[in-house]
């Protein structure tokens, strides 16, 4: 299929007994950017990158499995270690050797674990890492009160309470998750990867949005200062999706970094 002059193929590959969705932009010879969604975003979301680089570019949007999309779930609930692990199968699975890692949100907590992996199997060339997670923050004091009283008043509940509760005071993507998917992401968000930012290496863009609460500018900062070849592109007004929130702008940086004209 072509798509505004692109080659545009979507496909499925057995990956490690998965049946794994991605969609593939542009020629097969020309250098690789994969990109890795935030959690429980589909592939599609991020065909902004495709419609920017895919001139230059083999770009690869990835369906992570269970994230909604066209992956079907883990066998088991995975730790951010079992997404790296599935990663690095898919990356081979394909066949390269050398790319660019792109990563928005959980996708740039795959990208730092992958990066502290001793002798890597393949080259990476560069790292764009939008409004990344992997930077835990301590919780407030009501926060934590809240947690303590939980602690204690679970001993008293059923089951059936206990998963109430969390159903209906947990965040907006663990109430979304399926059960499987909810111990996946309890797992990885309690994993701090600030020890493993001078890891990361390679020449590394951040691009952030100035208002995003999620992972906030003060988490792009502390990245940008601990990796060792990053520069940090902040968006104002963007909030966690800077690519949807301003569009014109993300293209406008991608262009710059990957020199498209």
């Amino acid at each position: 299929m072509y798509v505004c002059g692109i080659i545009y193929l979507v496909m499925r590959i057995d990956v490690n007994g998965i049946q794994t969705y991605y969609e593939e932009y542009g020629t097969a010879d020309a250098p690789v950017v994969l990109v890795l969604p935030g959690w429980m975003a589909k592939a599609s979301l991020y065909r902004i990158v495709s419609d920017t680089i895919s001139g230059r570019y083999r770009v690869i949007l990835l369906d992570l499995p269970g994230f909604g999309g066209d992956t079907p779930e883990p066998p088991e609930s995975w730790d951010l270690d079992g997404f790296t692990d599935f990663t690095l199968a898919f990356i081979e699975s394909i066949g390269v050797s050398s790319l660019t890692l792109m990563g928005h949100s959980f996708g740039g907590r795959i990208i730092i674990k992958l990066m502290a992996r001793k002798e890597l199997p393949l080259n990476i060339d560069s790292i764009v890492l939008i409004d990344s997670a992997g930077v835990r923050h301590d919780l407030s004091e009501a926060a934590k009160r809240k947690q303590k009283l939980f602690k204690i008043a679970k001993h008293f509940m059923s089951d059936k309470q206990i998963e109430h509760y969390k159903e209906t005071h947990g965040s907006a993507d663990y109430r979304a998750a399926t059960p499987l998917m909810r111990e996946c992401m309890v797992k990885a968000i309690n994993e701090d990867l600030t020890p493993l930012l001078k890891e990361v290496t390679p020449d590394t863009l951040l691009i952030w949005g100035s208002a995003d609460t999620a992972t906030p500018v003060s988490d792009g900062e502390l990245m940008e200062k601990l990796m060792p070849n990053a520069g940090l592109a902040l968006i104002e007004g963007a909030g966690h999706f800077p690519f949807s929130d301003a569009p014109v702008v993300f293209a406008s940086i991608l262009r710059s970094y990957f020199n498209i004209q």
